[in-house]
């Protein structure tokens, strides 16, 4: 069944279910249609095994990719050779029937936060569907798509990747008309290989705006992102980054305090001006690393035609979920929770703001392993910890197996279970704390102990 014959029958069953347990345990009395069972696969787990009991619940189709679960003469059941690229096959076809501008965001570091910032601007004007959590992969941007309806203006679609190709792919069934990459860093290196290998695959976007002369919002403060703009000649740039008089963009600004929070100064040039416009605005966002993504949503926000006085609005009542860099004050310390995720580059950027914020508490750091930097773990744990030193942070505690294994005489723990222990034998209190780590560390379960 090709993609178009598919799609008619998704617009009669307009829903699609991946997880056969989201369904009720029997048939709707009532008759009510459950819509479409897709049948995915992974490491542990055959969603063919349970297309007959999504039936039976009261799917109205199943597509499946194993013959063997076929039962003869039950026109319920639509075999495909893949499952998973029938899935983006769909949500492709779903989004080419939406005439409206598709923003395409990818990246090492803040991909979630510039896609929830760009969302909360664009809203000031249009109806915006974005990208949930971060449904960033090949299962998660197709059901991401499928979310388009009647009456959205706009789309903003986050997109992940952690082996080379991983974003060719998925530019393919998104098909932006505009994108920008937020940075390029040293993260999951045991999938890239490299950093260049990071480079080649989040370029891939660029690549994509280029070949269909879409819109690419660069910031080319960074100097990995202008070279990889440079070197595929760019057309149809529209730039920001942090800037000082030497160095202006299309937009751009400096952080004037983060104390904890980040106050960004801000101008632009309005199209057949002569002068700049400025703006500040005080935002609920702890790290002076949030600057270049306040800039990207504030680019993107003009571009846009949003006015900057909503923008400003939009970006300081944004209040930051998910463990990414949250204040938290509890009964006992001042938490600086960012525990979703840590890579080199996202560690030294929490490092060095989490040095430069004055408070009254003494610092203490709970840093996790980072995860998937293969060969260059040991190198890459063991920099951390000589910043620390550099940094003149003495209460540090490590977690994970990574860090077990570097020279320091700061405190260790081989898993979560042991730092629950210690905070339950003798808790920190009084203190400022950086709680960050990779998310399979676990230590988004230790604000609530501390």
């Amino acid at each position: 069944m090709n993609a178009t014959d598919l799609y008619s029958i998704y617009l009669r069953h307009p829903q699609v279910t991946t997880d056969s347990r989201s369904l009720p345990a029997t048939a709707p009395q009532d008759g009510s249609d459950c819509g479409i069972f897709l049948a995915l696969k992974g490491a542990s787990f055959d969603g063919n095994k349970f297309a007959a009991m999504a039936l039976e619940r009261g799917c109205s189709y199943a597509i499946i990719d194993e013959k063997e679960y076929m039962v003869e003469g039950d026109d319920r059941y639509i075999l495909v050779d893949d499952a998973l690229l029938a899935f983006k096959q769909l949500a492709r076809e779903h989004r080419r029937h939406f005439n409206i501008p598709v923003i395409g965001i990818t990246g090492t570091n803040g991909k979630t936060t510039t896609k929830e910032l760009l969302s909360a601007v664009l809203a000031k004007r249009y109806h915006v569907m974005h990208t949930e959590g971060n449904f960033n992969n090949d299962v998660g941007v197709p059901k991401t798509l499928l979310r388009l309806k009647a009456g959205d203006e706009i789309a903003v679609v986050e997109m992940g990747a952690s082996h080379p190709g991983d974003i060719q792919q998925l530019v393919e069934y998104v098909e932006p008309t505009q994108g920008l990459i937020t940075n390029v860093g040293r993260a999951h290196l045991q999938g890239f290989g490299s950093f260049e290998g990071v480079m080649r695959t989040k370029g891939e976007l660029y690549d994509w705006l280029k070949a269909h002369n879409a819109e690419v919002f660069v910031n080319e403060a960074n100097p990995h992102l202008t070279k990889m703009m440079e070197d595929r000649q760019m057309n149809r740039v529209l730039s920001y980054g942090q800037s000082d008089e030497a160095n202006r963009y299309q937009v751009t600004g400096r952080v004037v305090a983060c104390n904890p929070y980040v106050k960004l100064q801000w101008e632009y040039v309005p199209e057949g001006a002569t002068g700049s416009l400025q703006y500040e605005v005080e935002t609920q966002l702890v790290g002076t690393y949030n600057a270049d993504n306040l800039l990207a949503a504030i680019a993107v926000g003009i571009h846009n035609g949003v006015a900057p006085e909503l923008i400003n609005e939009a970006l300081a009542d944004y209040r930051p979920t998910n463990d990414r860099s949250e204040l938290e004050r509890t009964a006992d310390n001042l938490l600086i929770v960012d525990a979703y995720n840590a890579n080199p580059s996202s560690m030294a950027a929490a490092l060095d703001n989490f040095s430069r914020v004055t408070v009254a508490e003494p610092k203490m750091a709970i840093l996790g392993d980072m995860r998937e930097l293969g060969e260059a773990s040991n190198e890459e744990h063991q920099r951390v910890v000589d910043t620390l030193e550099k940094l003149h942070l003495t209460d540090v505690w490590l977690v994970g197996d990574e860090f077990a294994k570097t020279h320091t005489t700061f405190r260790k723990f081989h898993n979560i279970d042991e730092v629950k222990a210690a905070i339950a034998q003798d808790k920190p209190r009084g203190k400022c704390i950086l709680v960050k780590g990779s998310n399979g560390i676990k230590l988004f379960e230790l604000p609530k102990l501390l």
